[in-house]
């Protein structure tokens, strides 16, 4: 896959894991390949954003398949690799206190931390973290969806351009 034709006019086959990779809920993988054509990227990323506002089982679903912020992929392939590339900016020596703050979250919410992690650094997300402790359950798992479509957005760009480094 190399451009928007390549994706219109691929076999779904092709790309339902693809788009699996981008966001692991199949209601959006299914809506997103049911609205092609599309006419230019802009019209699939709007397309891709408004079937990614998530029930919150399909919130919880999608999360299972993202590592803890400073750990890698537990399977192989290509989410795991952009998952690595999207976390590049938390240190090694951040190591003890994402672990922490990631138990203190998990504890909390009873899910994994997650935000679009692409350009932040570690402090960064050390400081996202610490705020979002505030929210409560119902809230949480709205910004949740809110980076997961951040996510999703990333990594369909990454489909249709992937021999292109894009900030990760």
């Amino acid at each position: 896959m190399t451009d928007l034709q390549g994706f219109n006019s691929a076999p779904a086959e092709q790309l339902r894991p693809l788009l699996t990779e981008c966001l692991a809920v199949p209601r959006w993988v299914e809506a997103v390949l049911a609205g092609r054509p599309y006419a230019s990227e802009e019209a699939l990323l709007a397309a891709a954003d408004d079937a990614a506002s998530l029930t919150d089982d399909e919130v919880r679903a999608a999360i299972a398949g993202h590592p803890r912020i400073g750990e890698k992929a537990k399977h192989g392939g290509v989410s795991a690799r952009w998952s690595a590339a999207e976390q590049s900016g938390v240190a090694e020596s951040l190591a003890d206190r994402l672990k922490a703050a990631n138990a203190a979250y998990e504890e909390r919410f009873g899910h994994i931390y997650l935000v679009c992690a692409t350009g932040l650094s570690g402090e960064r997300m050390l400081d996202d973290l610490a705020a979002r402790m505030a929210n409560d359950p119902r809230t949480e798992t709205r910004v949740v969806n809110g980076e997961l479509r951040k996510i999703a957005a990333l990594r369909l760009r990454k489909v249709l351009h992937p021999h292109e480094t894009q900030g990760s």
